[in-house]
């Protein structure tokens, strides 16, 4: 059965405070593909049933379960290419010369998903610059989503998965062949520290960030949310870091101190100089 369009609106509403994921008018088709199964699993007669559960009582545990399941998690291996190819060829080559002295950069992947972002940054490393295996590499990646975390942290992917974006080639090196499934190699798992994080609630102590990925997720986000967290990834990043947005985000009427740079296909964002 269909929901109402008060029960639509109190779903939209929980999720924005919650999460700050603005959902627009008429998504009502995906709230309830999104949330029917969790219905069924947790014995409700129906979702209305649930969400009146919810009305009742926001804070029982249905509420996380809720979250999670309207976070959109479309990601994949070297999504779009072309920021990875001007991390390679640009960004990261001025990073070593610049951090020569102090043999350190510190990586944030700032809405990890189910993992393929980060783990492709961290292979980009291990296959282009070798000379980075006697530095210090600090990358933080973070996810709303304690479940897409903890498929972070066991690195399992199905065919179908690695089929999307992955050569062949880096597959057999980083990856090993367990039942159906490839599961990303022990080292390179270590490699990351997949914390949890909402972007738009207080964050935790971060370091300060070298190159910041915080790619294709802004875009749920209205401009009242997105400016605090600009300004925040403003704060933590280094003077001459590196932001890279979604091939459909911006900062533009945003946060004017940040400049983008187009490079080719692609662009990454760095601060004004103060």
């Amino acid at each position: 059965m269909a929901i109402s369009d008060a029960e639509f609106h109190y779903i939209k509403d929980f999720i924005y405070q919650q999460a700050a994921i603005d959902l627009e008018p008429g998504k009502a088709y995906l709230v309830e593909s999104r949330l029917q199964p969790i219905a069924r699993r947790e014995g409700f007669a129906s979702l209305s049933d649930m969400i009146a559960k919810l009305r009742a009582q926001p804070a029982n545990g249905l509420n996380w379960l809720v979250v999670e399941a309207m976070t959109t998690n479309e990601t994949y291996f070297f999504r779009d290419v072309h920021p990875f190819e001007l991390l390679k060829t640009k960004v990261l080559p001025e990073l070593i010369k610049r951090r020569a002295a102090q043999r350190q950069i510190n990586i944030w992947c700032a809405a990890a998903s189910s993992g393929q972002e980060p783990y492709s940054i961290m292979m980009l490393l291990r296959e282009h610059f070798p000379e980075l295996s006697t530095w210090k590499i600090n990358f933080t990646a973070t996810d709303i989503s304690n479940q897409m975390l903890n498929r972070c942290r066991e690195g399992f992917y199905s065919q179908l998965e690695v089929n999307r974006g992955l050569p062949v080639t880096l597959l057999v090196k980083y990856f090993e062949k367990i039942s159906t499934e490839w599961k990303i190699k022990d080292d390179l798992r270590r490699a990351i520290d997949f914390r949890q994080l909402n972007l738009a609630q207080p964050w935790p102590a971060l370091a300060t960030m070298d190159i910041v990925f915080i790619r294709n997720v802004l875009i749920y986000f209205d401009a009242a949310t997105k400016k605090p967290i600009l300004a925040r990834v403003r704060k933590l990043m280094s003077p001459d870091g590196y932001m890279f947005l979604g091939g459909a985000e911006t900062t533009l009427n945003l946060d004017e101190s940040f400049k983008r740079v187009q490079v080719n296909n692609s662009a990454y964002y760095q601060l004004n100089a103060a």
